[in-house]
């Protein structure tokens, strides 16, 4: 025998065929797949007959022949809700628990191929059931035949389901509140046309298929107005499509027209109808991720500060859109799950309820009943503790009628469970399913609530401001969990702390952009809203598409910034002691920026003063130039710098650097200096000299007289009195030269 180890054993195995071996057929009471696709009514009465249909499909590779399908009633009422649930977990025949075939309604099948299906229908009046108290009964469907396999009949398939049975009215029915989510993901953008409406820029039209007719916000809207619910709205979704009631854009502002005006005009007065009659609570504008900004966000500066503008732009939005008020203190972290420092943040911007889950905030002791949904949890807030198995009733796969018809009969058999647990108390439940159901979910979910509308024996509709007032259960859980208890595949999904990073430094630019703005509401708000949009829980599990969404809007912004900017200059001569310098600001935006500052800088101070900084104003879509005075102090090279400076003194902008060069200082300037200072010294020697001649003419005369005998000599006062000081003649240049102190003239140089 060879054995093949290392290399030559991988080589064998890669010469192994790839097919892989045939999988074995089911056999017994798997052989058979029975899928109870409906049965009518979900609940019945006394005097209804039960009718239940489906489908058979022969998994087996032999043909079954001989067969019928009956109804088998599971014996006894379930006890509890964990009973229920451990019953959806079976699968196969057990005899002693599906119970025997009601006898007389069958329907014979002479005989099913391999592969083939074929459907089916049973009716069985609710007497012939012999159904016993009220309670939650476990009621099946099997195919019974033979095969080749196995030539004596037996039960070859089974489907089971629950059967609420009810034979009358509670005293105290359970108050039951069901949200109905209308939440959709990030739509818009930041960008607007460069129109004086702002036509809004969207992501995609992807929208525009969910407003349709059929599409999964129509029939949540078409599906919610009949049902006893409480809307629960992102009013960013109002928002949206209300932007899509007039002129927008998709794919960029120089991308193509919307074309769907009318599905979304449609879509917002159906709403509009359906809100009149219902409760509506508003999420924070766009549904920031609570959980993120608790466990990545409270430690960048300002990232909380969005959530008080949200709510107030949220009760603003709700009541422009569709003309009502809503109720805004109420916060639904993603899946209801929370810890202290999540209800910390929720609470924060005035939402004194949090909507949690029971698999979040947890019984720490087993009770008999389900108790009432609102409990307090300290400093004023109510947690509204959903139920989760209600909750998360219709979250699987729904498009398959067996599988909704399963939903629709447990959530009814958990209802009525609740009911009996403690039938004299009456208590509150709330059921917050996912965020954004599918279309088959929703008609589910509204399946359920048509069947428990219809009947109301062991429920009754309420609010959720109802289900807030309602009396809190003295002995259910108020500990809200410690942060090491939140789901670790919750917080994979959070945003991370360089998302939240990348947010602020976004709202820094705005802030400093926004300063300096004609019209700043043009820009603060789209960018507003998109800053918003930027924290949403929508992005939950798409961190690719929501860092490319925050770079879209950072780059736009960064983008309008720059269209204010400074032109390049190439250097500037100056051929005189003082000149202008003229600094030219382009404007391309559609508005204009005011009480900006515009401030050179030389690298010479002592060779070239550039004059004081000057404030600006310039309107949108022109350039203008600003005129600096310079004085120049020596001649050579000087690198000058102009900055433009936002009304808040911070820096706007790249700085633009040139070149000046002074070329005749020395030639007018130093001229004039020098010939001053030399006729001042010419001046005071001349004067010297003047004096001096005249003291030794007096001298002389006074020489004469003494020696003479009064004989006239030379005349002493030479037109003038005796013992004064003759008149200086005037001096034919002044004592200093005329200094250029005004503006260069015709031959000044100035590069523009």
């Amino acid at each position: 025998m060879t054995v093949l180890t290392g290399a030559p054993l991988l080589a064998g195995l890669l010469q192994l065929p790839h097919s892989a071996p045939a999988q074995a057929a089911p056999t017994g009471s798997r052989t058979v797949d029975v899928s109870i696709d409906s049965m009518s009514p979900s609940a019945p009465g006394k005097g209804d007959t039960v009718t239940v249909s489906g489908t058979l499909k022969n998994d087996g590779h032999s043909t079954i022949t001989d067969a019928h399908v009956g109804l088998r009633l599971g014996g006894e009422a379930l006890g509890s809700r964990s009973a229920i649930e451990a019953a959806t977990h079976r699968t196969g025949y057990l005899p002693g628990v599906d119970g025997p075939e009601i006898k007389g309604h069958q329907e014979k099948v002479d005989k099913l191929e391999p592969g083939v299906s074929r459907p089916f229908t049973l009716s069985v009046p609710a007497k012939d059931l012999e159904l016993g108290d009220d309670g939650v009964y476990q009621i099946g469907v099997s195919l019974s035949g033979r095969s080749q396999a196995s030539p004596s009949e037996q039960v070859l398939g089974i489907d089971r389901t629950f059967l609420p049975w009810q034979s009358a009215n509670v005293d105290k029915k359970t108050q039951l509140t069901y949200l109905w989510p209308l939440v959709s993901t990030t739509h818009l953008t930041a960008e607007t046309g460069a129109d004086p409406q702002q036509t809004p820029v969207f992501r995609n039209d992807d929208l525009a298929a969910e407003l349709a007719p059929g599409g999964r916000l129509q029939q949540m809207v078409t599906l919610g107005k009949n049902l006893p619910v409480t809307f629960v709205i992102d009013p960013d979704l109002l928002a949206t499509v209300d932007a899509m009631t007039r002129p927008y854009r998709v794919n960029g502002p120089d991308g193509p027209m919307g074309r769907n005006q009318a599905v979304a005009k449609q879509w917002l007065h159906e709403l509009e109808e359906a809100v009149k009659t219902h409760e509506v609570i508003a999420l924070p504008f766009a549904d920031p991720d609570l959980a993120s900004l608790a466990h990545h966000g409270k430690g960048v500066p300002s990232a909380l500060r969005h959530l008080g503008p949200a709510t107030k732009l949220a009760d603003r939005t709700v009541d422009t859109v569709l003309g009502v008020k809503p109720r805004t203190d109420f916060a639904w972290p993603v899946n209801g799950a929370i810890d202290r420092s999540i209800v910390d943040v929720a609470t924060s911007a005035g939402a004194h309820n949090v909507i949690t889950r029971s698999d979040s905030l947890r019984e720490t002791r087993e009770l008999a009943y389900t108790p009432t949904a609102a409990r307090p949890i300290g400093s004023g807030n109510t947690a509204i503790v959903a139920d989760a198995q209600l909750s998360r009733a219709f979250e699987g796969d729904m498009s398959k009628a067996t599988d909704a018809t399963h939903a629709v009969q447990e959530f009814l058999a958990q209802t009525q469970m609740i009911s009996l647990q403690d039938p004299d108390r009456q208590r509150s439940i709330v059921v917050a399913p996912q965020r954004m159901p599918s279309v088959s979910q929703a008609h589910a979910m509204a399946g359920a609530l048509r069947q428990l509308t219809e009947s109301e024996r062991w429920t009754q509709p309420l609010n959720l401001s109802g289900a807030t007032k309602a009396k809190p259960d003295p002995a259910a859980d108020r500990q809200v969990p410690s942060s090491s208890s939140y789901p670790y595949w919750l917080r994979k999904q959070e945003l991370p702390t360089d998302a939240f990073r990348q947010i602020q430094g976004t709202q820094t630019a705005l802030d400093d952009f926004r300063v300096n703005l004609a019209q700043p509401e043009r820009v603060v708000t789209p960018f507003g809203n998109a800053i918003m949009r930027e924290m949403s829980t929508g992005w939950r599990g798409e961190a690719s598409d929501a860092a490319a969404y925050r770079r879209s809007v950072r780059g736009y912004l960064d983008g309008l910034t720059k269209k204010v900017h400074l032109i390049q200059k190439s250097g500037a001569t100056l051929s005189g002691r003082s000149a202008t310098i003229p600094v030219t600001v382009q404007n391309n935006l559609l508005q204009g920026v005011k009480n900006m500052t515009l401030k050179l800088t030389s690298s010479q101070p002592n060779r070239l003063d550039v004059g004081k900084p000057q404030q600006i104003t310039v309107d949108g879509g022109h350039s203008q130039s600003f005129k600096f005075d310079t004085t120049a102090n020596a001649n050579g090279r000087a690198w000058v710098t102009a900055q433009l400076y936002s009304a808040d003194g911070k820096p706007y902008g790249s700085p633009m650097t040139f070149q000046v060069n002074v070329t005749e200082i020395t030639a007018t300037v130093m001229l004039v200096i020098a010939g001053g200072v030399l006729l001042l010294v010419l001046a005071g020697v001349r004067i010297y000299l003047q004096r001096k001649r005249a003291a030794a003419l007096r001298a002389e005369d006074g020489a004469d007289g003494d020696g003479a005998d009064g004989a006239a000599g030379v005349d002493g006062d030479n037109g003038g009195t005796d013992g004064e000081t003759p008149e200086q003649p005037s001096d034919p240049m002044p004592d200093t030269g005329s200094e250029n102190s005004g503006p260069s003239g015709s031959g000044e140089k100035v590069d523009r």
